[in-house]
Order: structure tokens, then sequence, then C-alpha cells
């Protein structure tokens, strides 16, 4: 799961970027406004994490952009202790939740969880599609009642792949979820297919059946 980051504070950016990242988050970051803006406006996240007060522009700005933009994507207000009322603005403006300075990490993975249990997988602690369950607390993948051995990144890519059942998804937008923002910049996306093809292998090697597509010359459709 890929997540943004936008906290002006140097040093819990940085906490909070490598904890998540050891939780296998792709994570991506902004100091400030207008990083966070042009970010959420070139790509696409599963959760931003929003600090209100940033040092050229506000928080609860960014947060009506992104819902100007029609993008799936949670919201968690980072805010200080006495920012009451802007904690009310943000959630009336669709944010999902918040978290108030100082927090635990822990309880931000927590919330991150809850967020994105809610908005793509409708609260459901285990994610069923026919002979498939993926159990997201231990990143565990089961077909036919078998445990498939994946990788992270194929994990991952099952996880992204179903959250966006019947989307078209480009080789860049798998590329950018999995690996994060700065892929863009890589020659050729030709090592996607490569974990496409493994993740194809080891399901089939369960019984299970192909619901991935192949839309030539444009990507990858994860169908019913």
């Amino acid at each position: 799961m890929k997540i943004l980051i936008v906290e002006d504070e140097p040093e819990l950016l940085q906490e909070i970027k490598l904890y998540l990242e050891k939780d296998d988050f792709v994570c991506e970051t902004a100091h400030n406004y207008n990083l966070a803006n042009e970010k959420l406006n070139l790509y696409d996240y599963d959760v931003a994490l929003v600090d209100i007060t940033l040092p050229d522009g506000s928080g609860l700005e960014l947060i009506r952009q992104l819902k100007s933009l029609h993008k799936d994507t949670g919201i968690i207000i980072i805010s200080a202790k006495n920012s009451l009322d802007d904690k009310l603005n943000g959630l009336d403006l669709g944010a999902d939740d918040y978290i108030t300075k100082p927090f635990h990490l822990a309880e931000l993975n927590s919330r991150i969880k809850s967020v994105l249990r809610r908005r793509r997988f409708n609260g459901a602690t285990e994610i069923i599609h026919n002979e498939i369950k993926i159990f997201p607390d231990d990143k565990s993948v089961m077909v036919n009642n078998q445990k498939l051995t994946l990788t992270k990144k194929e994990y991952e890519l099952l996880n992204f792949l179903i959250a966006n059942k019947n989307r078209l998804l480009t080789k860049e937008s798998i590329a950018e979820h999995l690996w994060g923002d700065n892929i863009d910049l890589a020659d050729n996306y030709d090592f996607i297919y490569t974990h496409i093809n493994n993740l194809r292998k080891k399901i089939s090697a369960a019984r299970g059946n192909d619901y991935l597509k192949t839309v030539h010359g444009m990507g990858y459709k994860y169908t019913d």
C-alpha cells in the first residue's frame, strides 16, 4: 500500500516514514504544501497523512483539493492538541480520521490499516474473492485453503489488483503503487510482467483461477 506523508517537522516525518516502511508500506513524503499538492495531482495514494499546519499553506486546502480530484484516497489528519476546529473542518471536508500530536507510531499504523479496510474492503478483516483469501493482518494468502508463499511485492500486487477489480491498471500505475513515485523515471516497465507471471504461476499451482486479463498495449485488469 502506498502512503503520502505530509509533515513539516523533519524528524517526525522521517520517524513516520521509517516506521511504516518496516511494515512494508511504500512511503512518499512532502514537507510543505506546494510539494504535497504537486504529488497529489500527479500520483495516486491509498492514504494521505496530512498535517494541518504547513509553512506555505493549509492542510485543509490539500484535503479540499484531493476531494475535488475524486481520488479514492483515505485521509488522516495530523493535528496539534489545540486545533479542534481544524480537525472538525477536516472531517467535514471528507477526511476519514485524525490523530493528535504527540502520538504513538503504532497507533498511527493501526489507524491507517483501519482506514484501508473501510475504504477498500468495507471494513473486512479478510479479503475474499472466490477461492482466494487475503489476510491483511499477517499478510498471508490462501488459495483453495492452501497457503501461498509470496514475496512482499507479489502480496502487494495481488492486494492492489483485487482492490481495483474490473479497473484497467496500466503498467505505470502498478509500478508507482508498488515501488513509489520515482519509478516513473524507469526506462521501461518490463519487470512488471515478471511479477505478474510469477503471481499467476503460484495461484495456478494451488488450482486457482486466472482472473488477471492482459489488455495488450495498455495494462492489466483483474476480473470476476
